[in-house]
């Protein structure tokens, strides 16, 4: 059953953070080295995505747990996997290859589940995520006009991250963690030049970052601004995801709801961060607040980000089931 006609019928559930699940394994240097990068020149530690490659066996049990948790969709380990973000690393050379391993590793996982129950299929979004660099905004105070990349430098990094997925088996493209809406439009613009190529299309969807209490992105954006911004790409569905916990999400999300043409998606954090980074909102804490964007009709794609394991998912879960989705509003 296609994707579309799924999220006319019920909420589907997005799966929740990778790195909080990583985290757990309290890895080390030689994780993320494993043999074939023993010798590699600069540190490794702290680039999850490459261990789709040295550890895909954690990988894989952390896909496995959300999906037996409920997610419908799982998102592949990609989230820096671009020449751009690798290259803090030195492993530029390898982003196709990390978004096809990631992509092949969901793609078995979800493959697992749809055979176990094939009246709930389960769908891997491959996703690209926002890079380490801004198109809009100057990393130097004293040189407004400077850029640290180009708009080509991006849709060339994105269509290349695009192309692993997608042979790696990804069934749809999510574009995320949105804050500078050019860098999404240089994907969007990457991931539309890719199909024309290949001669197929993927259902393709974009989640945005509103960083604080104005309701903005980074690069200044209101919420309507920057779905105004992304709507002339026929998406899949717009939303909002990471930065805010689900209750200060909640006001965007109904600007969203007000707005779009689209399906609307939401993965907030686990609240807010304390001052140790962690966070410390509870499943059932979380599941009370996004109760309430069920309760007032305002997604059709929910899940968690930051701080959410398999157990917050379990809970939006199981509270999904209980509400139908959001209606589309007529184009």
């Amino acid at each position: 059953m296609k994707i579309q006609d799924l999220l006319k019928e019920r909420i589907l559930v997005l799966d929740g953070a990778m790195g909080t699940m990583i985290q757990r394994h309290k890895l080390e240097e030689s994780d993320f080295r494993g043999e074939r990068f023993k010798n590699h020149p600069s540190p490794l530690k702290g680039n999850n995505d490459l261990l789709s490659i040295t550890r895909p066996d954690i990988i894989k049990d952390i896909h496995m747990q959300y999906l037996e948790a409920g997610a419908d969709i799982i998102e592949t380990n990609t989230f820096s996997s671009t020449t751009i973000a690798q290259a803090d690393y030195q492993l530029e050379p390898l982003a196709y290859e990390l978004n096809y391993q990631s992509a092949k590793i969901a793609k078995e996982a979800a493959d697992e589940f749809t055979k176990r129950d094939p009246s709930k299929p389960r769908f891997v979004a491959g996703a690209l995520g926002p890079t380490n660099k801004t198109a809009s905004l100057s990393p130097d105070v004293n040189n407004p006009g400077y850029r640290a990349v180009t708009f080509d430098d991006l849709r060339i990094a994105y269509k290349e991250q695009a192309k692993g997925l997608i042979d790696g088996g990804a069934d749809l493209l999510l574009i995320e963690t949105i804050f500078d809406t050019l860098n999404a439009k240089a994907a969007l613009f990457a991931v539309q030049e890719l199909f024309e190529e290949i001669g197929a299309t993927y259902p393709v969807m974009v989640s945005g970052t509103i960083t604080d209490a104005s309701g903005r992105t980074l690069s200044g954006q209101t919420t309507e601004a920057f779905l105004i911004s992304v709507s002339h790409v026929p998406l899949l569905s717009v939303g909002l995801n990471c930065a805010l916990g689900a209750e200060q999400l909640r006001p965007y999300l109904q600007i969203l709801n007000e707005n779009a043409s689209f399906f609307v998606s939401a993965y907030p954090n686990a609240g807010l961060p304390n001052a140790f980074g962690h966070y410390d909102q509870t499943p059932e804490e979380m599941g009370k607040q996004v109760e309430e964007y069920l309760k007032e009709g305002l997604v059709n794609i929910l899940g968690g980000c930051c701080g959410t394991t398999p157990d917050h998912i379990r809970v939006i879960a199981n509270l999904s089931k209980n509400y139908t989705p959001r209606k589309q509003l007529m184009t």
